[in-house]
């Protein structure tokens, strides 16, 4: 996928460039900067030497001598002062300035720390979304492949009011096991009900679906998932890049789909289709019964998608981060 949350030691990513969030001397201190020049050896703190130094929000790039990434991007973000002094955008500048001279040089490959969350102290959720705003508005123009790399869980910290509403969602939701009934299962949601003291009768009453022309529901009903994708893009007058790069699909594995009518994707990729697409949940679930799967109250991943389909964010990269807080696979894996 092309932004991927990942928890690593950034200085052992195999990348084409690693970014450093150095101070504006270039010449080493703590936390990740001072990894990335162990790490390195002492060949890079020589030609940081050279650079003169870089202003807050700019980046400059070096070779990465003994680091396994050819290149370091070193970029200085914002001291946090309360929000006072314009650190928002010099942030995302940091991030924005990083990814141009990426592009400039041609990498393929860029793997990012969380940047001014150490000792600078700039709030690790507001951070968080503005390397995800930034990164994300950046791969939907250019093919790139960004990781945003945390070292612990600690390091990653997920906005506390979206946090708990998600949790109070699932809460309300999970189930650990579905009961079955004169041998079929009851759609979650209605399970729901039921437990809530619903009568078993209204339980059990079919869920209401849109209506839908008769012709329409029988030309659909052979499709294959890759054929129904693909339908649904033209319909919704997108582009195939548009779709998979929404979707955070690397663009080889939409050729495999397209290419291939009989294609099996995993739900992971399903969803990340449909949430580029901003289907609604029902039109999720047709999309999922194609590939031979299905929405499950049992499945903490598929509660927090339904959550944001219902909230109508169908921000891919939000998404993500939010799947990363809970410990669940993100959104276009394979």
């Amino acid at each position: 996928m092309p932004l991927e949350i990942i928890r690593n030691d950034i200085t052992k990513m195999h990348v084409d460039a690693i970014v450093n969030a150095a101070n504006t001397s270039l010449l080493g201190g703590g936390g990740v900067d001072g990894a990335i020049h162990r790490a390195a050896g002492p060949k890079l703190l020589e030609e940081c030497r050279t650079l003169g130094g870089c202003p807050v929000g700019e980046a400059k790039i070096t070779k990465g001598y003994d680091l396994p990434a050819k290149y370091v991007i070193h970029t200085v973000g914002p001291i946090w002062s309360g929000g006072k002094e314009n650190e928002p955008v010099l942030l995302a500048k940091a991030y924005g300035n990083s990814l141009a001279l990426a592009l400039e040089y041609k990498l393929e490959s860029v793997a990012f720390p969380l940047i001014s969350t150490g000792a600078y102290g700039y709030p690790k959720d507001q951070a968080l979304k503005i390397a995800i705003s930034v990164i994300g508005d950046f791969l939907l123009q250019h093919d790139m492949l960004v990781y945003l790399v945390v070292f612990d869980r600690g390091s990653f910290t997920l906005s506390e009011k979206l946090f708990a509403s998600i949790e109070e969602f699932i809460d309300d939701r999970f189930v650990e096991e579905q009961p079955v009934y004169n041998n079929e299962r009851i759609h979650d949601h209605r399970l729901l009900q039921y437990e809530k003291s619903i009568s078993h009768e209204e339980a059990l009453q079919p869920v209401k679906k849109a209506k839908r022309k008769l012709d329409e529901l029988v030309d659909q009903m052979d499709e294959t998932f890759s054929q129904m994708l693909l339908r649904l893009i033209d319909e919704k007058g997108m582009t195939d890049a548009q779709a998979y790069k929404k979707a955070n699909i690397d663009r080889k594995l939409f050729s495999k789909i397209r290419n291939d009518m009989g294609y099996k994707p995993s739900k992971p990729t399903v969803l990340a289709f449909a949430i580029a697409l901003q289907l609604s949940l029902d039109e999720t679930e047709d999309l999922l019964r194609r590939a031979g799967f299905a929405l499950s109250h049992s499945s903490k991943f598929d509660i927090i998608v339904e959550y944001f389909i219902q909230e109508a964010n169908y921000n891919v990269f939000e998404i993500n981060e939010a799947l990363f807080a809970f410990d669940q696979n993100l959104l276009g894996a394979c």
